[in-house]
């Protein structure tokens, strides 16, 4: 008695210490399923006591006989990984197996709190285990117990009548219980089980026959529950929360290390290859081997709206090439950067919105048409390979239709933009987002007339 006492008294101490470790142990960092309905079926038996020519068992029949008593429910919920509660209740109804026992029969309705351990999980064996588990349990349970053995005794005067004479007697019976429960995993939410209890009770009157118990006993009985079960994982997880691999805390740190890691490196890109993170980056779309400013936008002192380097190269190149003087030469400078599709709109991807990099092509298409009122500008609209053709061709058409917009609130009459779909621009490897990025765009072409 002491032994199962001790038992159950380290049981609770470790279910109490390891809810208070989980914090900093049982760190859950993915979703599992925390609750789990259960059911069993099987015996109950009371050991201790009886009174003198009552037992349960027969002697005769191997582990003293078979009966099927006991049926119970419960409810249970993993506070963590290793650990956590059951709420369950319990019909036994216990009777004289062998006829060399005088008849007896009482019943039984009872409440257990436990606590519950994942042992798979606390001696993480659970790669060895497979679709094997094994739980442990312990906690307190009351139940009521009630004597349905008919009064052997109809003689008032006979010393034993109120001793044994208990028919319809209750009594609330109280004390520890221990238990193990080994299981497998048959489906991914389904589980069957073994589980052996045994209670321990701390206030109990009347005897398993339904007499009065001996005051030698000092209130004490025991009994031993054998059942099976199923049990059955109640969440959005499709596994079982007994099997699922739960991340500690240590993984949930390394992840996170990864992720910042990961954030860092995606804030150095650097999309356009101009030596600017794109996290500084305010033109991300700036050309290729031309000098930019800290913030990544293509220098432009004279504040044309024309980079620079750009500007030099094509006026040297329109010198050398047409007699043009004067304002002449930067309007046809103005025109070439269009039509070459230095000046563009960028797109996010399945976007139809022009992105933040994009309000340097607009004003610079706005500030032309201005200059410029006698010209009619092509918006031609384009999309990366991903994704099905037609719709990537309406895509395209929303993007250009989406960018006259733009220009029509910033002041350009509606009748001056013509829209036209490109459809699929396949000039870059497909594998490649960042290359796909250049292609999900509105370029111009001026239309003079």
């Amino acid at each position: 008695m002491r032994k199962f006492i001790l038992l159950g008294v380290i049981l609770n101490v470790v279910l109490v210490f390891g809810q208070t470790k989980k914090v900093t142990k049982d760190s859950i960092t993915n979703s599992y399923n925390k609750w789990t309905i259960e059911g069993t079926v099987g015996q109950f038996k009371g050991v201790n006591p009886y009174a003198e020519g009552y037992f349960s068992s027969d002697a005769s029949k191997f582990l003293g006989g078979v009966d099927v008593n006991s049926f119970s429910i419960s409810a249970r919920r993993m506070t963590g990984a290793k650990f956590g509660f059951r709420l369950g209740f319990q019909y036994d109804q216990l009777s004289n197996i062998s006829s060399k026992s005088l008849p007896f029969k009482v019943q039984q309705i009872g409440v257990k709190i436990e606590g519950v351990i994942n042992a798979s999980r606390l001696f993480n064996i659970e790669k060895q285990m497979g679709r094997f588990g094994l739980l442990l349990h312990g906690g307190l349970a009351v139940d009521q117990l009630q004597t349905k053995t008919p009064n052997p005794i109809s003689d008032k005067s006979n010393p034993n009548y109120y001793l044994h004479n208990n028919y319809n007697s209750k009594e609330l019976n109280g004390g520890l219980i221990v238990g193990v429960t080994p299981q497998y995993r048959v489906f991914d939410r389904l589980a069957v089980f073994a589980d052996v209890t045994v209670q321990n009770n701390y206030r109990q009157h009347l005897a398993w026959d339904g007499s009065y118990s001996a005051s030698s006993n000092n209130l004490r009985g025991q009994s031993i529950t054998t059942s099976f079960g199923l049990s059955y994982a109640l969440g959005s997880d499709k596994l079982h929360g007994d099997w699922s691999i739960i991340k500690s805390e240590e993984q949930e740190q390394i992840d996170k290390l990864n992720k910042k890691i990961g954030d860092l490196e995606k804030l150095l890109n650097d999309t356009d290859k101009d030596g600017v993170p794109d996290y500084l980056d305010q033109e991300n779309n700036s050309v290729a081997g031309v000098a930019v400013d800290s913030r990544g936008k293509m220098v432009d002192l004279n504040r044309n709206g024309v980079p620079d380097e750009i500007e030099k190269y094509i006026t040297k190149t329109v010198n050398n090439a047409v007699d043009v003087e004067g304002p002449e030469v930067n309007n046809y400078l103005m025109q070439s950067i269009i039509d070459n599709g230095y000046a563009a709109v960028f797109f996010d991807t399945n976007m139809a919105t022009p992105n933040y990099y994009s309000t340097e092509g607009l004003d610079f298409i706005r500030m032309y048409m201005k200059a410029n009122p006698d010209v009619s500008i092509l918006l031609i609209g384009h999309a990366d390979q991903i994704g099905n053709k037609s719709k990537n061709m309406t895509l395209s058409e929303n993007r250009a239709k989406a960018t006259k917009e733009v220009l029509v609130k910033s002041g350009i009459s509606a009748d001056r933009l013509v829209i036209q779909a490109g459809g699929v621009d396949d000039s870059v490897d497909p594998t490649s987002e960042k290359a796909r990025s250049l292609v999900r765009k509105v370029t111009f072409k001026v239309i003079k007339k």
